[in-house]
């Protein structure tokens, strides 16, 4: 399921998107939240068959050396660990993959150069290679090969980040994200499974409703809220602190002041969090300074009330 910073980081890019675009439609904006949201989803169930298309590459390669004219030894009598993978077998058989693929126009057909690359980087790698030659086979060995397999090779690889953005500009900064859903993915995989266990979209229905509130509630009180941020930064160029830096600011003042079930501390971790991968150097910095200062605030005028004991 995506998680509740994935969801902060859409519900600020679409007020991001919102106020540039001079949007005058709440509903249209909230609608692009959630497509937004659904296209990481995707991008989940892209990066899962992945590997079905490179062990499907391997496969061909085997059948072309078993064509030859003159095949070697090692042609007629390929190590076929790798193709024979449980674990992907499970992936290419789960028919709820292989129907949200075909519902949503998903794969990797038209992409086989990144296909060929990715598995020559595979073959390449110690971990291919230990597999490939240990002397005991098994369930777990075939489910750390596909782990490493997204971990070391596909993470962090320019060429998927290329390719994933060039399929929708939504999936820009989502590749990390989803690669960790597909991990916890493989990680709730088990031998006795004929398919994989596909996680849910959401976690349940108080996230699905959580980042519909956090955008509203921003959206709605942006100017209340951006007053609280400009009251203690007055000795700043209003003018001069970083678009970004506001609206994370403001989104951080909603939650806060509107979900009483999560801890002062969670939110102001984790905006701060958002601000150093989404902002301007130092804008972690200044907006955990602002934020304490208006979190004392708010506590003194008892408008921060938050459910259960060790909240605050």
């Amino acid at each position: 399921m995506l998680s509740r910073r994935l969801l902060r980081i859409k519900a600020i890019k679409a007020l991001y998107a919102h106020f540039k675009s001079e949007s005058d439609s709440l509903v249209a904006s909230e609608k692009n939240l959630m497509a937004g949201i659904d296209k990481t989803y995707d991008l989940y169930h892209q990066m899962l068959w992945l590997i079905v298309n490179v062990v499907r590459y391997a496969e061909g390669r085997i059948e072309l050396g078993r064509k030859k004219k003159l095949p070697t030894p090692e042609d007629l009598n390929p190590n076929t660990r790798f193709i024979d993978n449980a674990v992907i077998r499970q992936i290419e058989n789960t028919r709820k993959l292989t129907e949200y693929l075909e519902k949503r126009s998903l794969g990797w057909v038209r992409y086989p150069e990144l296909i060929k690359k990715l598995y020559e980087e595979l073959v390449a790698s110690d971990y291919y290679k230990e597999y490939m030659s240990a002397p005991e086979s098994g369930y777990r060995q075939d489910v750390k090969l596909v782990e490493n397999f997204y971990v070391k090779t596909v993470s962090d690889n320019e060429l998927v980040e290329e390719v994933v953005e060039e399929q929708s500009i939504l999936w820009a900064d989502d590749v990390d994200f989803s690669l960790v859903m597909v991990v916890r993915t493989l990680g709730d995989c088990r031998a006795s499974m004929a398919e994989i266990p596909l996680l849910p979209e959401f976690k349940n229905d108080d996230d699905r409703e959580y980042v519909r509130e956090l955008f509203r509630k921003t959206l709605v009180n942006y100017k209340e809220y951006l007053s609280y941020v400009e009251k203690f930064t007055q000795n700043w160029d209003v003018d001069r602190i970083a678009f970004v830096d506001n609206l994370i600011m403001t989104a951080a003042l909603a939650e806060l002041l509107n979900c009483p079930s999560i801890p002062v501390k969670v939110t102001l971790d984790e905006f701060i969090e958002i601000a150093k991968y989404y902002s301007t150097p130092g804008s972690s910095l200044f907006i955990n300074g602002v934020l304490d200062k208006i979190i004392e605030n708010l506590q003194a005028e008892g408008r921060i009330n938050k459910i259960g004991r060790g909240l605050l």
